[in-house]
């Protein structure tokens, strides 16, 4: 269960959400991918990477702990830059 925990934390991020929802009424399928192949260490601790993907592009990088405690944006939980 814990892969589904951590693909969930990202899902219902509020700006995730607002993403999907943006892709999905141009009617393009939304992916999340948790790469176990890529795991990443921050401040000690293990993260997994979950990638938010539509049309064929990332549009962001997520950091999850296996346990689903903590998760991290590649943006430092900054918004999104312009055209992204």
């Amino acid at each position: 269960m814990p892969l589904h925990r951590a693909v969930t934390k990202v899902k219902l991020r509020p700006e995730a959400e607002a993403w999907a929802k943006a892709w999905l009424e141009q009617k393009v399928v939304v992916q999340y991918a948790l790469l176990l192949d890529q795991p990443k260490t921050i401040a000690g601790r293990c993260y997994w990477t979950v990638e938010a993907r539509a049309d064929g592009r990332v549009w962001r990088r997520f950091y999850v702990t296996p346990d689903g405690q903590r998760l991290v944006s590649e943006t430092g939980d900054r918004p999104p830059a312009a055209g992204r």
